[in-house]
């Protein structure tokens, strides 16, 4: 074999060696379970893991896998779309406001599906796709940011966590149909926590306050994504002659 065959060989014909070690160094192989599909489907599982590496036991989405990830979508002309699945409990703000800023900044069209859980700052990546679902089932947490851990008690360090806080608020009222002053409500509800602030909302309840576009689940979310990018693609076309001319 010369060396043009090796670098022509596929992924699907990597040692098992060479996958783990892709599965440790990207979280995932690059290996799509269906070559011909257009649609990328994007996983952000069990915490959002930012700079402080969490405990082996805790099942993570570690947002340096993502980040890559994105960026390759978003150059690979054969993605034509991306379903992002969430099912999380939140995680670091400042990793989690990374990838909802990078999700909404991108070119191609993008659905999310809240299933389990969507939490905390899962709320903003959740909101960050050009159109969201959640399960019938499937819960959100909106609450203030709560920290962990040695703080310097110091009134500049409770202005960073209120500007903090902002950023947060801002992004999902800019991303979804919810008001400002209603997102505040629910965030700083009380009683509906036991034993602390914020609210719980069920499935279509996230959709009545306008945080979540629909109720549905995968059928639902491919359907929606087929329908974005066949709304794309005229766009597309008409850029690349104004681009000739």
């Amino acid at each position: 074999m010369n060396k043009e065959e090796k670098e022509e060989k596929s992924e699907d014909e990597l040692s098992p060696s060479t996958i783990v070690e892709k599965i440790k160094e990207l979280g995932q192989t690059n290996v799509p379970t269906m070559p011909e599909s257009n649609i990328h489907v994007l996983t952000i599982i069990g915490q959002v893991e930012g700079h402080m590496q969490l405990p082996p036991q805790n099942k993570t989405t570690k947002y340096e896998h993502i980040l890559p990830q994105l960026i390759a979508i978003e150059q690979n002309p054969k993605i034509e779309g991306v379903v992002i699945l969430l099912n999380t409990v939140g995680g670091d703000v400042e990793a989690g406001l990374a990838l909802s800023e990078m999700i909404a900044s991108m070119s191609k069209p993008t659905v999310s599906i809240v299933l389990g859980g969507g939490h905390s700052i899962g709320v903003p990546i959740a909101v960050s796709a050009d159109y969201s679902f959640i399960a019938p089932t499937a819960t959100m947490t909106i609450h203030p940011i709560r920290l962990t851990g040695l703080v310097i008690g110091v009134p500049q360090t409770f202005e960073y966590l209120d500007k903090m806080q902002d950023r947060v608020i801002q992004f999902v009222v800019n991303h979804s149909n919810i008001s400002q002053e209603q997102f505040k409500e629910l965030m700083f509800a009380k009683g509906n926590l036991t034993r602390d602030i914020g609210t719980n909302l069920i499935g279509s309840e996230a959709v009545k306050y306008q945080l979540i576009n629909d109720v549905g689940g995968v059928k639902d979310a491919m359907e929606k994504l087929k329908e974005l990018i066949h709304q794309l693609k005229p766009k597309e076309l008409e850029k690349s002659i104004e681009e000739v001319n």
